[in-house]
């Protein structure tokens, strides 16, 4: 039977904070329609036409469209996915840039993720744009087109297979041809990494071209290996773990400057200007797992492999220090010449994006999430006040204070933990994941603490024992003063495993609420991988499912620092398809609020298996806060083929939506004419029957010049309207669909 709408457009208006009274009551387009959703539970959907966009329909019926049973199942028996961006009727999307243009001294790098504008006057506009990792099979098709250059390719795959498929480059005779190559590889790899900045200018029909001058900037992973003032610099204790002369494993010899940043994936924009990018899945690239004392473990751990379907090691010829990855990056837009800074106060981890609070007299707090199964939602509270939150010197904040780590309990209160040697180690028990049906270890700091990285412990005994050993965090990490808290710092993960943060469902985004500062967290999808499983007890399905593939969204009320380490959550919306109780969505990444509390969403449900690929294309959604489609999910735009929509941000007027279109055809490569092949998906109508669907899915991406046979390239696109209007504005109706 299917599941009822009514509770679904419930969970969504409580995800906005608004009730469905309360919705009704601010009228929208369409007051009568609006009061009738409060009185009714039988609720039809808002009429399209009062809405200021027509949503997408995607490949899944959803009750918005208001179709009946049999419509849908005549509608959604067969359906063709586009491999283009597509927008509703009265929108455009404009290619602001794309892969290999350049971009000062380099270029425009692969894979786009986090968007932020920021506007200066005059129509010109400052956009940060993060690199985040390589997709190997459309790299290697395009980069010739994209950069002019060659690149050594199969070739070299070719001899790295014959060697085993992976080489510790440093160890190589520097004559070796193959040791060459592999530098020559990886460095044109870590080049395409990192952040950029681009100048923009609007002009007359407000299009946004680009206008490259002085403000155009590039930091790539590696950044400062030939020239030292390009290095970057370390704040906070992490910088003392950095320039010890004695240490339990690997010195790069650099101190407490860093060469480059990669992994960039989402971020967070400060008051005073600043952006901070987060390095998240550096493990590819570096060695993750550190000592006792945060030093680094020996690059040759992790060596040099890539082929078109896996990229990893790029660290490895140029023996990068694996702690030096996963920090969160500060930059300023408009001073280019000053060097970017890895806050470590903030943690290492695989950070996801940041929300800021910044409110005068207050500390400045940063929330952020690590991107992996049983990930841990965190909280850093600067030791200074804000005075005024436009202050450019707001950035020492983020130089001394405390970071703590997030324990939900069921009850929908939690604590937020210190990460503190005096904190006492009080990890989750394997008896709790047992209590729900499933079985997970714990991972902790290894007791061995002249071994690096985590040690599994399967039964409480085991951990008991552990306890008995190292009863606080400071029993684990040696040192003292900054020494010690940079170990803590430098191993935030396993630190706050040990101290009983929740074990979390891949915590994406991290966003403000602006009409009530509510902390949302996007939590992309629950269960178990390698890394961890996300606690059963916090992340259940509708029907109560352990493992849940779809995700959630999140509401947190905190109150702020000064109101002590309590707070209380909610789970405000949660994804998967209609007939299973979920919102239409799948798997929530990035989220962004507009000015009038709007949500936007995009989702990342990419490369997984059948019941994630019945989502189709991934795209951007609009959560309306009021009016007649107030609780509902309406689809707002889908990317080309195996891309991912990321970065969603407003110019200030909020006429122009910036996203970025990331790895287009990143499986199946180039598009060679007209490829694709049919796929077959039970679907639910809303009559609760099941019927088939017949989908045509084109096999690989010509994204963005739609030519068959050229390769795809991923780019940042403008999307506005074609009357220049704010996104949201009310239009004229709209004649009513037949």
């Amino acid at each position: 039977m299917a599941a009822d709408p009514t509770l679904r457009r419930r969970e969504l208006l409580a995800l906005l904070g608004v009730s469905a009274a309360a919705a009704a009551a601010s009228g929208g387009a369409n007051p009568p329609a609006a009061q009738a959703l409060s009185r009714t539970a039988a609720r039809r959907p808002p009429s399209l036409n009062a809405l200021p966009f027509k949503p997408l329909p995607g490949p899944l019926p959803l009750p918005v469209a208001g179709l009946s049973g049999t419509e849908q199942e005549r509608l959604f028996s067969t359906i063709t996915l586009d491999d283009r961006l597509v927008v509703p009727d009265g929108y455009r999307a404009e290619l602001v840039a794309v892969w290999g243009e350049p971009v000062a001294a380099g270029r425009f790098g692969y894979n786009n993720d986090y968007l932020a504008l920021r506007e200066l006057g005059d129509g010109l506009a400052l956009l940060t744009v993060n690199f985040e990792y390589i997709s190997p099979r459309p790299w290697l098709e395009g980069f010739k087109e994209a950069t002019g250059a060659e690149l050594p390719g199969r070739a070299m795959i070719q001899a790295l297979v014959k060697r085993g498929g992976a080489l510790d480059v440093p160890s190589l005779d520097p004559s070796d041809p193959l040791a060459r190559q592999c530098r020559q590889l990886a460095a044109e790899a870590l080049r395409d990494l990192g952040v950029g900045v681009i100048a923009l200018r609007r002009d007359g029909e407000g299009s946004w071209r680009r206008e490259p001058g002085r403000y155009d900037r590039r930091i790539d992973g590696l950044s400062g290996l030939e020239d030292p003032a390009a290095l970057l610099r370390v704040s906070g204790p992490a910088a003392t773990v950095f320039r010890a002369r004695e240490r339990l494993g690997y010195d790069d010899g650099l101190g407490d400057r860093v060469i480059g940043t990669f992994a960039n994936c989402a971020g967070g924009v400060t008051p005073w200007g600043t952006v901070l990018s987060a390095e998240e899945n550096i493990q590819d690239q570096v060695v993750e797992a550190v000592y006792a004392d945060g030093s680094a473990s020996s690059p040759a751990q992790l060596p040099f492999q890539f082929g078109e379907q896996r990229v990893k090691g790029l660290g490895n010829p140029f023996a990068l220090a694996g702690n030096k990855y996963g920090w969160m990056v500060e930059l300023d837009p408009q001073r280019p010449e000053q060097p970017a800074v890895k806050h470590s106060w903030l943690g290492r981890f695989r950070h996801e994006a940041v929300a800021v609070r910044a409110q005068a007299g207050e500390p400045l707090v940063v929330y952020s999430g690590c991107d992996r199964m049983g990930g841990h939602l965190y909280r850093f509270v600067s030791a200074g006040r804000i005075r005024d939150p436009a202050d450019p010197a707001n950035s020492r904040l983020l130089e001394d204070g405390r970071l703590e780590a997030a324990r939900f309990d069921a009850d929908g209160s939690g604590q937020w933990i210190p990460l503190a040697p005096a904190t006492a180690v009080d990890p989750l028990l394997p008896s709790h994941f047992e209590r729900h049906g499933v079985s997970q270890a714990c991972r902790l700091p290894h007791s061995d603490r002249r071994q690096a990285g985590a040690e599994s412990f399967s039964s409480d005994a085991q951990v008991a024992d552990y306890r008995r050993r190292f009863p606080t965090l400071g029993d684990l990490y040696p040192g003292k003063g900054e020494q010690r808290m940079g170990a803590i710092l430098i191993d935030a993960h396993l630190a706050a495993s040990a101290a009983g943060a929740t074990p979390s469902a891949r915590p994406e985004d991290t966003d403000l609420d602006p009409l009530n500062g509510d902390l949302l967290v996007a939590f992309t999808a629950g269960g178990a991988n390698d890394d961890g499983r996300a606690d059963p007890a916090i992340f259940r399905g509708p029907a109560g499912e352990a493992s849940w593939p779809h995700g959630w969204i999140l509401r947190l009320s905190d109150g702020g620092p000064e109101a002590g380490s309590r707070f209380r959550w909610s789970m405000a919306a949660t994804g998967g398809t209609p007939w299973q109780g979920g919102a239409g969505f799948s798997n929530p990444d990035n989220l962004a609020f507009d000015r009038a509390g709007n949500l936007w969403m995009v989702t990342d449900h990419s490369g997984r298996g059948s019941e994630i690929q019945q989502f189709g294309n991934n795209g951007c959604w609009l959560l309306p806060r009021s009016g007649p489609a107030a609780g509902e999910a309406l689809l707002f735009a889908t990317g080309p083929m195996e891309c991912e929509l990321c970065g969603p941000c407003f110019d200030a007027a909020e006429t122009s939506l910036f996203l970025a279109v990331q790895h287009p055809g990143e499986v199946n490569g180039t598009r060679a004419g007209e490829a694709r092949e049919g796929q077959g998906y039970p679907l639910v109508n809303r009559d609760g029957r099941t019927f088939e669907q017949l989908r045509w899915v084109p096999l690989g991406s010509n994204w963005p010049s739609g030519v068959p046979g050229r390769p795809p390239r991923p780019g940042v696109v403008a999307i506005r309207r074609l009357d220049s209007a704010p996104l949201l504005a009310p239009t004229s109706p709209r004649p009513s669909d037949p």
